[in-house]
């Protein structure tokens, strides 16, 4: 009976509520419609309400009346809205905000897992609000303790790994901050320096591009002998023409069809109009054969008609002027005509400026340093020599051996000068200990899979899965990202006991990984060295950056790329990046490495499946066959440069590069033509033939290759272990190779240097001889239209100092400097 009566009193007292929370908002919309009334009428008579009017003081004397009770009524019209439910306040338990004496909120609330449930909180005495829980602290923040929770929190340190903070796409409390120290490096007072550099070493590619078109004009006056009149291509400026035989980017002069969208490079032209067309030429089909899964273990080739197959076809040349048939991509009926993309800024009056800044301003190099060797050689002092160059070749020139390597936390200006030098000569780079300049935001795998779980943002589709490259077959899987991350960790093996090695490439274009990773963008462009190349946004000496923003961009990254590791050199399904060339300038920096230990069950597998596969070897590599005759091991190959360090021992040690010289591309070219059928990918198979030895990206050289490289044609890489921490500078033109010797997540960002636009345009042009569907033939850099656009952007940044200080060398006092 008890209960009964306080249940009916609960009723009575709920029923109440409701009424006066009805009345009030009644009052209040009597209110409302009053004031409308009122203004509606003062605007009826008087156009607009004048200030201090009889009006405006009434409705403004019954707002400071009502004040209060109006906060009241928006705040129940906002929970309670007409036709919504009523809920009794009573009995809602309510949020906990006020303070201690110390000035803590006194909630147990986990700002990690956002549960009061776990025990013991540590609270921030910086900004008194956060907490995390022991389990939190332990899971997710293995590196910091207790101590480091309550003095700073993740939240104030900015490198907090919770779900909230990962996914947010506002600015929040430190991002900006994040985002300015990304900037930070860069100096501002160098950018006119760097525009007159950019002129001086660009401007011979710019006389390039401007004698092919101005060939092209002349061909086009003995064809009209009347007036001549290019027309303007009619090309949004998102759109991106390419060369239909070659593939080529256009940018600027062209010719194209007027009665279908046909478009042809000059350089297409020229080699028509020489009967020798090599854009577009024909190529042999390559096919690889799926033998079984049993084949890729040593066992025999299954031959039956239903067996997978994957063919590579080049495509057929074009060797006429007028628009080609339409089984060739034209209409068979117009003539090409000569058009431009750069009808308002023409490359012949940018070429004059370029010019006439040459001959009357004092045009310095701000980068070349004079002399035969970098100041680093000639320091005399054994430490300093070891802590900034690392030994990583054996060649006979013993200046051509080490490269530069400094410290992220030591860099100083005669670093940059330095680093110049050696790139300007083609060398890697090495920075050390990169993280240390960072916030320190975990990039652990599955703090990385719960910023990349995008399941309650309705803005991103639900990816649960990936594509992954399994490096045993080099075939693609789909797999759960969960199970992928784990077998990150912990690893994964096949059926017989084989390490199943998966690898993601290029994951996430550079757009979505600033969308679905803000923070960890932000951290990786903050932690890049020598900014005024590398940064994606702010680099004055990248050129990349010059494109204009109403321009389709090439895709330069950030990209992560993630793949499991082993520190035996298997051989066959070795996490590997195979010998490449890129063609643009990249920085690689080791974000986390993850060792992964293996049982003593799978290692006696592992040991007698190398040994079927050394057998296998032996039956289908001729090669192989006679160097085991000789009484050659070739399985059991140490690899070059891992003996000397215990990989094992150094938690922080992630990937073996090895990087070529690009004076020694033609020998190891040579090698790979010569080799080729030694080496084995798609589905097992040995390599049928190759189209280009480092285009089609289908070798590794392992420690063996590279033993038998250096006997035959006495050329070597340099060879190094990337570390946590490390960012590795690879010059454009450069081919290399990686080796993950443990489980590694990287991020890599491309740009596009000075001193390498050459190895740009050369590589360009080796793109372009490929047959039409080859991995490498499309030309998404665009050097040429960069090499436009930086020195206009150069020759704008060097008139706009000299129009606005005539006080300047070159200027006379009073007058601008004429272009």
């Amino acid at each position: 009976m008890v209960n009964l009566g306080t249940s009916v009193t609960e009723r009575a007292n709920r029923r109440l509520k409701r009424d006066r929370q009805i009345k009030n908002y009644n009052e209040e919309s009597e209110r409302d419609e009053k004031k409308k009334s009122l203004r509606k009428r003062a605007r009826k008579n008087d156009g607009f309400i004048i200030e201090g009017s009889e009006v405006e003081e009434k409705i403004s004397q019954e707002e400071e009346d009502n004040t209060n009770r109006r906060k009241r009524s928006d705040d129940r019209r906002r929970s309670n809205p007409i036709g919504a439910k009523k809920v009794n306040s009573d009995n809602v338990p309510k949020r906990v905000t006020s303070k201690d004496h110390d000035g803590f909120l006194e909630s147990n609330m986990c700002h990690q897992c956002q549960r009061n449930d776990k025990g013991k909180v540590v609270r921030c005495v910086k900004c008194k609000t956060k907490r995390y829980c022991v389990p939190c602290m332990t899971t997710w923040y293995p590196k910091m303790s207790e101590e480091d929770f309550a003095t700073r929190c993740p939240v104030c340190r900015n490198n907090c790994n919770c779900k909230a903070c990962l996914r947010t796409e506002l600015p929040i409390k430190g991002l900006l901050e994040i985002q300015e120290k990304s900037y930070s490096g860069i100096d501002k007072d160098k950018e006119v320096p760097y525009s007159k550099y950019i002129i001086k070493v660009l401007m011979s590619f710019l006389e390039q591009i401007n004698t092919e078109q101005v060939t092209e004009l002349e061909l086009e006056a003995k064809i009209k002998v009347s007036d001549i009149k290019i027309e303007d291509a009619a090309c949004n400026k998102y759109e991106r023409i390419n060369c239909d035989e070659c593939r080529t980017s256009i940018a600027d002069y062209h010719r194209s069809c007027p009665l279908c969208s046909y478009d042809l490079c000059l350089s297409c032209c020229r080699e028509l109009r020489d009967r020798h067309i090599r854009g577009g030429e024909n190529g042999r089909p390559i096919k690889f054969v799926d033998y079984g899964f049993d084949y890729l273990h040593g066992g025999e080739k299954v031959e039956n008609e239903d067996l997978n197959s994957v063919e590579i076809r080049a495509s057929e040349e074009n060797d006429v002027i007028p628009c080609p048939p339409e089984d060739k991509g034209g209409c068979g009926e117009g003539v090409l005509e000569l058009k431009s993309l750069l009808q308002d800024e023409p490359i012949q009056e940018l070429v004059i400026e370029a010019k006439q800044i040459c001959n009357e301003l004092d045009v310095e190099c701000v980068s070349e340093i004079s002399g035969g060797s970098c100041t680093c050689s000639e320091i005399s002092s054994r430490d300093t020599m070891s802590r900034n160059l690392c030994k990583a070749a054996s060649r006979e020139d013993p200046f051509d051996n080490s490269l530069f390597c400094p410290t992220a936390v030591d860099l100083t200006h005669e670093d940059h000068k330095h680093f110049q030098w050696h790139w300007s000569k083609g060398e890697p780079v090495i920075v050390r200990d990169v993280l240390e300049t960072a916030l320190g935001l975990s990039w652990e795998p599955m703090v990385m899979y719960r910023a990349f779980r995008q399941i309650k943002n309705l803005q991103y589709e639900k990816l649960l899965d990936v594509t992954a490259i399994n490096c045993l077959n080099w075939c693609e899987v789909d797999i759960n990202v969960l199970q992928f991350f784990k077998g990150y960790s912990e690893g994964r093996f096949d059926s017989k006991g084989w390490p199943e090695i998966l690898k993601l490439k290029d994951w996430h274009p550079s757009t979505l990984f600033e969308k679905k990773f803000p923070r960890h963008n932000a951290e990786f462009l903050s932690c890049l060295p020598f900014k005024e190349y590398s940064h994606p946004h702010k680099g004055y000496l990248n050129l990349a950056v010059k494109l204009p923003n109403e321009s389709l961009k090439p895709d330069m990254g950030p990209k992560t790329y993630i793949a499991y590791g082993f520190n035996e050199e298997l051989v066959r399904g070795d996490s590997v990046t195979k010998l490449h060339c890129d063609v643009s300038d990249v920085v690689n920096v080791l974000m986390h490495v993850q060792s992964v230990s293996v049982s003593p069950v799978n290692q006696d597998a592992i040991r007698k499946l190398k040994e079927k596969h050394a057998e296998q070897d032996r039956r289908e590599i001729p090669e192989v066959a006679r160097m085991a005759n000789r009484g050659k091991d070739v399985v059991n190959a140490p690899e070059s440069g891992v003996t000397c360090h215990d990989v094992n021992n150094d938690p922080k040690s992630g990937a073996l590069w090895d990087i070529f010289r690009k004076q020694d591309v033609p020998k190891l070219e040579e090698y790979i033509k010569r080799h080729f059928n030694e080496f084995r990918h798609i589905y097992g198979n040995l390599l049928p033939e190759v189209i280009h030895p480092i285009h089609d990206q289908t070798v590794y050289l392992t420690a063996e290759h590279k033993r038998r490289l250096k006997e035959e044609y006495g050329i070597e890489p340099w060879t190094f272990i990337q570390r946590l921490g490390d960012a590795v500078f690879i010059p454009a033109g450069c081919p290399h190779q990686v080796w993950n010797l443990k489980s590694c997540i990287m991020v890599a960002v491309d740009f596009v240097s000075p001193e390498n636009v050459d190895s740009c345009f050369k590589l360009t042009e080796e793109f372009r001889m490929l047959p039409r569907n080859h991995r490498a033939k499309e030309d998404k850099l665009e050097v040429k239209k960069m090499i436009i656009h930086a020195l206009r952007a150069a020759v704008n940044d060097v008139k706009g100092v000299y129009l606005y200080n005539p006080l300047e060398k070159g200027a006379k006092r009073g007058n601008s400097l004429k272009m």
